[in-house]
């Protein structure tokens, strides 16, 4: 039994370790940003709410860092790898201000972009479906992405998916008693808050894509179901092997700007499968499938165009002039690319079409994406005319060698433009732009890779899909029109 006394000697004793030990706990207990004062975090994590009772004199938990150390010499680079808290003050207004811009942008893209785009080339009956199908996928991924997208694609776990740290958005953080809020490693200078929402909106666009492929003849419920799988399964893995630092290929050295590996390709194959999986439409080759508006179609296509500004050069993630560069360049081989395919369409039809002219810019669009950050304008001119020839390609002569009836060229001109894009971006990667060297041989492997992968995953997909609620709408009902017949609206 001990006296008072002796517990009086223990509490002393303990009371000058911990003062001797402060100082060493203090100099590991903080998180640095690069090239900036530390800033101090919870203990428990990087992100987790510190109470609002802390007064000025009082200093919240020391934390456990996010990394173990950190150069803070001008010319170091970061080196987190994971996301972490910063003072208001590291926030780059100039930066967030682009970044909110790009993230609307991009949204623009699909709502009402891609929504007019589609619902001009189908049949009057089916508008009405094929709209709302975009605008489903819009509201069902932007869902998912925030329970568990986000977190899988572009958090640190293994060279395959991220981990489940930002599961349900668990640890973004904004403080206003400590005027700290959470940022990503990937763009510091931003609000992390800002950084999900950019890319949630990558995420709705690439899903929504493969609609063309299977349009007029899938089950609304089935495609929703499709679509909350495929985006789990899909597009989450890719994502985090070519743009978290740690996934299969970036750390490999894989060049994708924007997403022509993430997006176009992986939304090619999958659309390719969808088409072969549900067969053609019922007349398919016999009978005339007139579009409905084609205007509607161009004002789709010039808002995607409009939009694949935030796509490409907000992709920079910073207000600089590595996104004036991918904004310019984005522009060039969109415009060449679009001149490329009326070139052909009049040399081999000798007629000059509105879809022709909408198909090519898109193609060209499509084939910028993963180079915007590291072409210089004679790699844009280049991209754009070997995007615009082989898109051509790819949704005529190609299309009839495949034999499927993809109706609204998803393949021809998202996975052949993406492969294209993909590859040239290794021939003309100009190193002075980004500073990183480009390697064909490896692009060529990524992106075959990602075709192979997307591929297969939906296959079973559908297949599992298919085998519980059933995939294609039956033959009278298609007849009648997607429109009446599964959503009890009609365009008169």
């Amino acid at each position: 039994m001990y006296s008072k006394k002796s517990n009086l000697w223990i509490w002393l004793f303990v009371v000058a370790i911990n003062l001797l030990a402060m100082p060493a706990y203090s100099e590991t207990s903080t998180i640095e940003s690069p090239n900036a004062e530390p800033v101090a975090a919870s203990i428990d994590s990087p992100t987790s709410t510190i109470e609002s009772t802390y007064t000025q004199e009082q200093v919240a938990p020391p934390v456990t860092p996010k990394m173990a150390t950190v150069d803070v010499t001008p010319t170091a680079e970061s080196v987190y790898t994971k996301p972490y808290l910063v003072g208001f003050d590291k926030i780059n207004s100039g930066d967030t201000a682009w970044m909110l811009s790009s993230t609307a942008l991009v949204l623009l893209m699909t709502i009402p972009g891609l929504v007019l785009f589609y619902a001009g080339m189908v049949r009057k009956k089916n508008v009405l479906s094929t709209a709302l199908q975009s605008f489903a996928i819009c509201c069902l991924v932007s869902v998912i992405w925030i329970l568990i997208g986000y977190s899988l694609a572009f958090t640190p776990g293994t060279p395959y998916l991220g981990s489940l740290d930002r599961l349900m958005l668990s640890g973004i953080s904004y403080i206003k008693a400590t005027s700290q809020l959470s940022v990503s490693h990937l763009a510091p200078t931003i609000p992390e808050s800002v950084f999900v929402m950019f890319q949630m909106t990558f995420a709705i666009i690439t899903p929504a894509l493969i609609v063309g492929a299977f349009a007029e003849r899938m089950r609304f419920t089935a495609m929703l179901v499709f679509m909350g799988l495929w985006s789990i399964l899909v597009y989450a893995p890719v994502a985090h092997w070519v743009w978290e630092p740690t996934g299969l290929f970036a750390s490999m050295g894989v060049l994708d700007f924007a997403g022509g590996t993430v997006v176009h390709i992986n939304a090619g194959a999958a659309g390719l499968v969808c088409a072969y999986v549900l067969g053609p439409r019922v007349g398919y080759g016999k009978v005339p499938f007139i579009p409905f508006n084609l205007v509607y179609t161009l004002v789709g296509a010039s808002l995607l165009w409009v939009g694949w500004f935030g796509f490409n050069a907000g992709s920079a993630l910073a207000a600089d002039g590595r996104a004036g560069m991918a904004m310019l360049v984005t522009q060039i081989a969109a415009a060449m690319a679009a001149l490329t395919w009326i070139l052909i369409e009049w040399l081999v039809k000798s007629r000059i079409t509105m879809l022709g002219f909408a198909s090519g810019a898109v193609a060209g669009l499509v084939a910028i994406t993963p180079a915007s950050g590291f072409v210089n304008v004679n790699g844009a001119l280049a991209i754009g005319i070997a995007s615009g020839a082989l898109c051509y390609v790819g949704a005529t002569s190609l299309k009839r060698l495949l034999g499927a009836d993809d109706a609204l060229d998803v393949f021809g001109i998202h996975g052949v433009g993406g492969l294209v894009g993909a590859v040239l971006t290794g021939v003309f990667a100009d190193k002075a732009l980004s500073g990183l060297d480009a390697n064909v041989t490896l692009q060529a492997v990524a992106a075959f890779t990602t075709l192979a992968y997307s591929a297969i995953v939906t296959l079973v997909i559908l297949k599992v899909v298919d085998l519980l609620i059933g995939l294609r709408v039956d033959a009278e009902d298609e007849h009648d029109g997607l429109d009446i017949t599964q959503h009890a609206e009609r365009i008169l």
